[in-house]
C-alpha cells in the first residue's frame, strides 16, 4: 500500500478513536529534496490488512537511507524473545505490563478485542479491516510516556497509570495500578499531585471502564459521523490526583477542555509559589456545545471563538487542587500583522512534494519550557515554535519555523545552556515503518537548531542510522538530556527502533553513542510496540515499551563515553522530573566531573602532556569544559 493510502487509514482509525499514537547518520541542512517516486497501487491483501509488509518506495534523488549492515537490521522477532543488541548500555531489569492492561487476544474475532472497539464508541459489526481492528484495541491498552519522583516512577497508559517502586532500579517493583481509561494517560507530577492527559471518547468522569454506547448506524447514504454523541459523563482533559497515599490516588479534579488533552506541560513560575500551570496541547475533534460550553468547532473566518488555533492553560492551586480551571487560551498560532488567528502553517512541499498546498498549523503536538530561561519550545505539527513564558498564563510567540522535510513536529528539548532546540518528526504518526533502508534520513529525524537571540536556526538532522523492517513502526519520538558535563547528550526512544543514545554538543554533526535494540514483534504484520519514550534519571535510563513493559538500562563506557563521564552524570540527582518541565542541570564540584572534563579534553585532542596550565583551546566546547575544570580543581568537595 502506498504511503497515502496508509496514511488515509491511518487518519480514519485514529479519527475513530478521536486520539492519536501520532499522527545514526547525521546530515546537514540541504534544499528541498526531489518529489518521491510514485508507489504502486495497494493489492487486494494490503486493502484487507493495511499493516501487512509493503513494499517501500525507492529513495528520492539525492537522499539516504539507513544501514542495512548495522547488527540492529537483522534481529530476531518475537514479543518477550526477540533478539537484542547493544552497545554502550547494559539491560538492567524487564518488568511486564500489569495483567490489567494487556489485551491478551492474538485474534480481531477475540471478543475482548470486539468488547475493546465497543467500550471506544464502535458499533458492532462497524466495517474495518481485521488488523485495524486489532491495531486499534492494542492502543487502548498501550503503555505512553512517563514522571518521576523520588523513588516513584509513574508509567501512563491508554487504560491509566501504573506506579513502580525504583529506589533501587535493578529491582524495581509494582506498587500499585490505577485503571482509569482514556487515552493517551500522558502524566506529569508535583508534590503530592499527578496530572494526567485524557482525549479519547472513552474518558468518564468517574474512570470508569465500560465506556459509552457506540453511536447509531448511519443512515443509508449518510457518512459516520467523527463526533461521538453528547454526554455528561464523558471526560476529556487533564485529571488531577492526591497522591499523599501513594498506593492508593484519590481524583480531586478533572478540568474538562474542548478537544481534550493529548499532552500537557507542567509549568511551575518561579514568582508564584502557590499555584503550577499546565498547558493542554489538544489534537483529537472538538466536543459539542452541548457536552461542554464555548466549544466551536469551526474555521477562524467563521467564528473567531473556535476551539482551534489554541492551547489551554490551566492554573492550579496546589493548597486546593480542586479548584483548577482553564484561565486563558493562548493564540500561539495568530499573525501578529493581520490579527490572524490562522497565522502559521507548514509551508507546503511536504517531502519534496512542489504540489501540496500549505496547511494551517491549528495545534500543538507537545510543548516543552525551560522556565530558567524563560522560554518555550513547541512541537506543533505544522511548525516548530518558540514561546515566551515570563508570564506563564500569557505566553506569546516570538519565532517559529517550519521545513520542506518535516511532516509533523511532535516534541521538542533544550540543550542545558539554551544555545541548541532538538525537534522531532513523527512521520507516519508512529504507526508507520519509517527507518527502512529506503527511507531518507532526513524524514521522521530530529532536526537541531541553534538559538540566539530567540531566533531559531538550523544546523542538522539526525536519525537513527540502523535500518530497520517493514513490520517496525519506528520514527523519532521522546528523549531527554543525559547529564554527562561538557557534552549535549540526548537519549531518545524510536517505537521498535528501539533506544538511541546521541551527541548534539555539535548541532552540525550529531552522532550516536549508545544503543538498545530488540527484533520486530512480528514479522508479518505491523504491531503496534517498541518505546515511547526513553528517559535519563539519577543514574538509570528507563524505557516505556508500549506493548511489553518497562525496561531499565545503564550505560556502559565505550570510546564514545568514558566511566568518569557516566559517573559525574550519576553525580547529578533530582527530586522530580517531568520531561517537558525541564530543569538547568547543575553538577557538583566533585572530582568525577573534573575527571570527565579532562577525559573529553584528552579525547580531543585539547590536553597536552604538560599540565592544565598550558592549554590553549580554540574549540568553544572546549573552552567552556577548561573554565568547568579551572572551578572545580580551585575547590573540589569530594
Amino acid at each position: 500500500m502506498n504511503t497515502l493510502c496508509k496514511a488515509a487509514l491511518y487518519s480514519a482509525a485514529l479519527a475513530v478513536l478521536a486520539a492519536s499514537a501520532h499522527s545514526l547518520v547525521a546530515q546537514a541542512a540541504a534544499p528541498t529534496p526531489a518529489p518521491a517516486p510514485a508507489t504502486p497501487p495497494p493489492s487486494a491483501q494490503q486493502m484487507q490488512n493495511p499493516f501487512a509488509p509493503a513494499p517501500a518506495p525507492p529513495l528520492p534523488a539525492g537522499m539516504t537511507g539507513s544501514d542495512t549492515s548495522d547488527p540492529r537490521y537483522t534481529l530476531k522477532p518475537g514479543l518477550y524473545d526477540a533478539g537484542e543488541a547493544a552497545s554502550g548500555m547494559k539491560h538492567v531489569a524487564f518488568l511486564k505490563k500489569p495483567d490489567a492492561f494487556q489485551i491478551t487476544a492474538s485474534t480481531p474475532d477475540d471478543p475482548k478485542v470486539q468488547k475493546t472497539l465497543t467500550q471506544l464508541g464502535m458499533a458492532p459489526g462497524m466495517k474495518m479491516p481485521p488488523a485495524m481492528q486489532m491495531v486499534i484495541a492494542q492502543l487502548a491498552f498501550a503503555n505512553s510516556d512517563f514522571a518521576f519522583e523520588g523513588g516513584h516512577l509513574f508509567q501512563g497508559n491508554f487504560y491509566g497509570i501504573n506506579i513502580w517502586d525504583i529506589s533501587n532500579p535493578a529491582k524495581t517493583s509494582l506498587l500499585t495500578s490505577l485503571v482509569c481509561p482514556g487515552g493517551q494517560g500522558d502524566v506529569s507530577v508535583y508534590g503530592k499531585l499527578l496530572f494526567m492527559s485524557v482525549e479519547m471518547p472513552n474518558g468518564r468522569l468517574d474512570c470508569g471502564e465500560q465506556g459509552f454506547a457506540p453511536p447509531p448506524a448511519p443512515k443509508p447514504g449518510e457518512r459516520p459521523s467523527r463526533t461521538p454523541p453528547a454526554d455528561p459523563a464523558r471526560f476529556r482533559g487533564v485529571r488531577i490526583f492526591d497522591i499523599s497515599d501513594i498506593k492508593n490516588p484519590k481524583q480531586v479534579a478533572a478540568v474538562q477542555t474542548c478537544r481534550g488533552s493529548h499532552t500537557h506541560t507542567l509549568v511551575v513560575d518561579p514568582n508564584d509559589k502557590d499555584n503550577v500551570y499546565i498547558y493542554v496541547s489538544g489534537t483529537s475533534f472538538v466536543r459539542p456545545t452541548e457536552e461542554l460550553t464555548g466549544c466551536v468547532d469551526a474555521a477562524p473566518d467563521k467564528d473567531p471563538n473556535t476551539a482551534l488555533f489554541r492551547i489551554e492553560v490551566i492554573k492550579v492551586p496546589v493548597a486546593h487542587p480542586e479548584q483548577a480551571k482553564v484561565v486563558s487560551s493562548p493564540r500561539v498560532f495568530i499573525d501578529p500583522r493581520t490579527g490572524a488567528l490562522n497565522g502559521l502553517n507548514n509551508g507546503g512541499a511536504e517531502h519534496g512534494d512542489a504540489k501540496a498546498k500549505p496547511e494551517d498549523t491549528n495545534q500543538c503536538h507537545d510543548i516543552t519550557v525551560y522556565s530558567a530561561i524563560g522560554l518555550a519550545a513547541g512541537a506543533c505539527s505544522g511548525n516548530g515554535i518558540l514561546l515566551d513564558i515570563k508570564d506563564p498564563v500569557n505566553p506569546k510567540r516570538v519565532d517559529a519555523v517550519n521545513d520542506p522535510n518535516y511532516s509533523y513536529w511532535h516534541s521538542a528539548s533544550f540543550s542545558n545552556d539554551g544555545s541548541k532546540v532538538v525537534f522531532t518528526d513523527e512521520w507516519g504518526g508512529g504507526l508507520g515503518a519509517r527507518c527502512r533502508p529506503t527511507d531518507p534520513n532526513k524524514w521522521g529525524a530530529d532536526a537541531i537548531f541553534n538559538l540566539k537571540d530567540d531566533k531559531l536556526s538550523l544546523q542538522s538532522y539526525y536519525k537513527l542510522p540502523a535500518a530497520q523492517g517493514d513490520t517496525e513502526n519506528c520514527v523519532a519520538h521522546n528523549g531527554s538530556l543525559i547529564p554527562i558535563p561538557g557534552r549535549d547528550i540526548e537519549v531518545q526512544a524510536w517505537y521498535q527502533g528501539g533506544v538511541s543514545v546521541m551527541d548534539f554538543t555539535d548541532p552540525a554533526k550529531p552522532y550516536e553513542i549508545a544503543y538498545f535494540d530488540r527484533g520486530p514483534i512480528d514479522p508479518k504484520m505491523l504491531v503496534l510496540g517498541g518505546y515511547w519514550s526513553a528517559y535519563w534519571y539519577n543514574g538509570a535510563i528507563y524505557g516505556s515499551e508500549i506493548a511489553r513493559g518497562l525496561d531499565i538500562f545503564e550505560l556502559t563506557p565505550t570510546k564514545f563515553l568514558t566511566q568518569n563521564e557516566i559517573d559525574a552524570a550519576k553525580a547529578v540527582k533530582v527530586a522530580e522530573l517531568n520531561v517537558q518541565n525541564q530543569q538547568k542541570i547543575v553538577w557538583p564540584n566533585k572530582l568525577v566531573v573534573a575527571k570527565a572534563y579532562v577525559d573529553q579534553l584528552s579525547r580531543s585532542k585539547a590536553l597536552p602532556d604538560t599540565d592544565i596550565t598550558a592549554l590553549s583551546v580554540s574549540d568553544p566546547a572546549d573552552s567552556k569544559r577548561v573554565a568547568a575544570l579551572s572551578a572545580i580543581l580551585k575547590a573540589p568537595t569530594a
